[in-house]
């Protein structure tokens, strides 16, 4: 299936999946939701439910893996997630799963919110240690990469970025995290794709984590993103010691942030003024450490 055979992911075809697949739903008025990300259009339906089409392959698996696994995380984790009402099914020439579930109130969190809270921090860390703490039988459709997958992929943003950052500075941070030593533990749950624009926040407090689509399990360093997405050097701080992490998986957490801050820079940067200006961030407090 290539992106040329793909109908266009637009409000009339979101309505023929929603009345054929779930008729009790045609009635309900439907509003394209913006800003969304980059792997899925999202639509609000009625008051209640959002409706999320997959704009590419790499992003299939999600509608499934959420009605599977989120109904039995949430009861352990102290922030709303999704809640999967119905997977719905290819048709009409839209190729892939796609997924209704329970509207979630709340804005995106902002840096300018949220980055001096300590009490976020505090709140962010107790999220993590709960996900990584969940105790479920390791499944093998689910385990994680290691970083060192990254490496050509990183070494190229880092040669192509050279002008806009500090290359020698980008090294040094990618060396350290690739020469860190291995988590060498039983592998845990993580998110996966913990950045600042998968949490909501109700007033200025933090209210849901959402976007499971990297779920998985393995080395929970990658989670640590949210240290250089959204905290200041302050709160980072209190962040870490929160969250009671090692040295080497501080280092390898500091290496995902550059790593994924590099990837969506390269990729959306020049396109995109928002995405330029979260991976500016991104990368510069992560050379910042």
């Amino acid at each position: 299936m290539t992106a040329e055979t793909i109908p266009a992911i637009d409000a009339a075809l979101a309505r023929r999946l929603i009345d054929t697949q779930f008729p009790r739903w045609a009635g309900l008025p439907l509003l394209r939701h913006a800003p969304a990300g980059s792997d899925h259009v999202i639509y609000r339906l009625g008051g209640e439910l959002s409706v999320r089409l997959p704009r590419h392959a790499g992003a299939i698996n999600q509608a499934r893996k959420e009605a599977e696994w989120l109904p039995r995380l949430a009861p352990h984790l102290p922030l709303a997630v999704p809640v999967p009402v119905e997977v719905g099914e290819p048709d009409f020439g839209y190729p892939w799963p796609w997924a209704v579930s329970r509207w979630l109130d709340g804005e995106v969190a902002t840096v300018d919110a949220l980055s001096g809270s300590h009490e976020t921090a505090v709140v962010l860390a107790e999220f993590l240690t709960a996900l990584h703490r969940f105790d479920s039988a390791k499944t093998d459709d689910l385990v994680g990469l290691p970083l060192a997958t990254r490496d050509t992929a990183t070494r190229a943003a880092i040669t192509r970025v050279g002008d806009a950052f500090d290359a020698g500075a980008m090294g040094d941070v990618w060396d350290a995290a690739l020469a860190a030593p291995e988590w060498d533990r039983p592998p845990v749950w993580f998110h996966g794709d913990f950045h600042t624009g998968n949490l909501l926040m109700t007033g200025a407090r933090l209210s849901a984590v959402i976007d499971f689509g990297e779920l998985g399990m393995g080395d929970p360093a990658c989670d640590l993103m949210i240290a250089f997405t959204l905290m200041s050097a302050e709160t980072r701080a209190t962040f870490r010691t929160a969250l009671d992490v090692d040295d080497a998986t501080w280092v390898r957490g500091r290496g995902w942030a550059l790593a994924t801050g590099l990837n969506a820079y390269v990729t959306y940067a020049a396109v995109n003024p928002r995405v330029a200006a979260q991976t500016t961030r991104q990368i510069t407090q992560a050379l910042l450490g």
